[in-house]
């Protein structure tokens, strides 16, 4: 079902959907932002995902598919920013929203060795955090706010300035 709802959306408002970018990273404006909805979802190896472990982190929480031609571009990126920023206290984490699950999702892991927590999503999940096109992309704090928010394709250069304003504008917080 949620395929079909995102092929029918997405088609129709692409370019829209690829233009619309919810608040930036403001540093300092942490007042504005609203807690992320906590979840638990199981990974691929059957370990327990929680959002709320990830607090003391900045996460990127990706919805992707592997059906979504924007989603593939973007997940190396989010690989090399794992790997990038992992030290510097930054976390991905890979919703995938593909409508059979692990059936689809488990070999395009294998195939793109993944290097980041990746779970598969529901319709619930998606309703809760306002998804309805893909990609759909998240920065939430070290305090598990929501910063930023875009949906459709990311600008990579753009996102990870935005990226490194939240881990050390975290490190600033913190040593005051």
């Amino acid at each position: 079902m949620l395929r079909r709802i995102f092929t029918k959306i997405v088609p129709g408002i692409g370019l829209v959907a690829a233009f619309f970018i919810c608040p930036t990273v403001v540093p300092g404006a942490d007042h504005l932002r609203k807690a992320a909805p906590n979840f638990t979802l199981t990974d691929s190896k059957g370990t327990s995902v929680r959002l709320s472990d990830y607090q003391g982190r900045v996460v990127l929480l990706d919805f992707w598919a592997t059906w979504c031609h924007g989603c593939k571009i973007e997940i190396p990126w989010y690989m090399e920013f794992q790997n990038k920023y992992k030290d510097k206290g930054l976390s991905v984490i890979g919703v995938a929203m593909d409508e059979d699950g692990w059936k689809s999702v488990r070999p395009f892991l294998k195939e793109k060795s993944m290097n980041y927590a990746v779970v598969v999503g529901n319709e619930a999940l998606a309703k809760l955090y306002a998804v309805d096109a893909l990609p759909v992309t998240l920065l939430i704090d070290r305090d598990g706010k929501i910063a930023d928010a875009h949906a459709g394709m990311v600008d990579k250069d753009a996102f990870e300035s935005e990226i490194r304003v939240l881990l050390q504008d975290s490190v600033k917080n913190a040593s005051n």
